[in-house]
């Protein structure tokens, strides 16, 4: 008797993470808590897990718009009562969400009592949630000063502000809160303290494993301003073949001279005379048309590293046919793979899945760096990169335009991400071509 093969399963990314975990974060303002809340919950969604902000900030905006710096002064008891409506109605939705559908809530907020914390954590726990708090400290006045003049003054709150009166504005903000913060000493409590962004992290009581994912990524956590680029490598002697490892084409050496000249123009007119301080490493893979893209910038001077995982996305069975080719010979599959591209793995063949998976490593390590870094590698990869950057949802992930004519400049920070795509063509490089401000998403992944 024959026995029926079972069909593939294209099995989803899935973790133990026992329960439901809230993440609270304690802090005076300025102090980075946006910034890596976002980073944070944009990591977590890359690792599979439904993750979301409750933005206490965001909520007091929605529903009153600006406020004077009164209206945070602990005497104005009206002022204080609406605050902490609003700040309870963003908890109760996070609990809400959490209780529903969602995995991990963060909490951001400045939480600067004992007596906030203590009635957050009981509330958690009374519904079944995990709570960790993240305390960010920072001892240096010149990094909260130029925390202040890069984030919070671009901040929806300053929408058409005079720079100078905003900063002045937000550090008066920033008195207010400091005569009521007091620091976490009560070792009952889960929680890390980040100082100075990750220069010295304290950990108490954390357990389980996404409290320990969250670890992992707040060690390799910083703010420094950077910009990272990315490029695609050049046209290959024969671009249909993976197994064939082929060199690059005539073109494709034209293109990677191209590109480094076309790199160094815009970076020297961007940045003029800081130009030197700005370390720029480039990165790519193993494959012989990688390595001879980056070969010109080798020549220039540059730090290039190279990482396996940046490969390709290895086509198994397909490898040198065409779409017409593939539905011939393996319709069901194509069927399969129109259903859901991300997740479909062809015969011997990588999903977008996992090489997403297999990227995580690379991921970690841009958010480690702290130069600007030039990404040179196949759209494949550049896709599932991008969509990590803007988080973007996995099933848009196959079909993300990354033009080889493009050299596309990504600047984070706490509010969203700044794109450009500029054409490599020779000539020198306008820096606000085609530029265009990319808001943070918060659809599920």
């Amino acid at each position: 008797m024959t026995v029926p093969i079972p069909k593939r399963q294209n099995l989803q990314r899935s973790f133990h993470v026992g329960g439901s975990v809230a993440v609270i974060t304690v802090g005076l303002p300025a102090r980075g808590k946006t910034h890596v809340s976002r980073s944070l919950c944009r990591y977590i969604r890359w690792l599979g897990v439904p993750t979301r902000v409750f933005s206490v900030g965001n909520y007091r905006r929605e529903r009153l718009g600006y406020l004077p710096n009164d209206w945070f002064n602990e005497s104005n008891a009206e002022a204080v009562a609406v605050r902490d409506e609003i700040s309870q109605e963003c908890l109760q939705d996070a609990i809400d969400w959490l209780r529903n559908r969602g995995q991990m809530a963060i909490y951001d907020g400045n939480n600067v009592t004992d007596e906030r914390r203590k009635a957050i954590y009981d509330e958690l726990v009374e519904n079944g949630i995990q709570p960790l708090f993240i305390e960010f400290i920072c001892t240096k006045p010149e990094v909260v000063n130029g925390n202040i003049r890069s984030v919070k003054i671009s901040s929806p709150d300053y929408v058409g502000w005079d720079p100078e009166e905003a900063v002045k504005d937000y550090k008066e903000r920033i008195k207010r809160h400091e005569a009521l913060y007091q620091t976490m000493t009560d070792t009952s409590l889960p929680f890390v303290k980040l100082m100075n962004v990750g220069e010295k992290i304290i950990v108490n009581n954390v357990s389980g494993y996404l409290q320990s994912r969250i670890l992992h990524y707040l060690t390799n956590l910083h703010i420094t301003p950077r910009t990272i680029y990315f490029a695609r490598t050049g046209t290959a002697r024969d671009e249909s073949s993976y197994k064939i490892d082929a060199e690059l084409s005539p073109d494709g050496f034209m293109y990677a001279r191209q590109l480094k000249d076309f790199l160094t123009s815009y970076r020297q007119q961007r940045y003029g005379a800081e130009n030197k301080q700005r370390k720029l490493t480039v990165w790519t893979s193993t494959r012989k048309k990688a390595r001879q893209t980056v070969q010109p910038f080798v020549e220039a001077g540059y730090t290039v590293r190279q990482h396996s995982a940046l490969m390709q996305l290895n086509p198994g069975e397909l490898n040198g046919m065409s779409p017409e080719e593939i539905k011939a010979k393996f319709p069901e599959e194509a069927a399969l793979a129109a259903e859901n591209p991300y997740r479909h793995r062809y015969p011997r063949a990588e999903s977008y899945h996992d090489l997403a998976s297999r990227l995580e490593s690379v991921i970690m390590e841009l958010e480690r760096e702290k130069n600007d870094v030039l990404i040179i590698a196949h759209e494949t990869v550049l896709r599932c990169l991008y969509a990590y950057v803007f988080d973007r949802p996995d099933r848009e992930i196959p079909s993300l335009s990354i033009p080889r004519a493009c050299l596309i400049e990504i600047t984070p920070s706490a509010y969203g991400c700044k794109e450009a795509r500029m054409e490599i063509d020779g000539a020198m490089p306008t820096p606000t071509k085609s530029a265009n401000w990319i808001q943070p998403k918060t659809k599920r992944r």
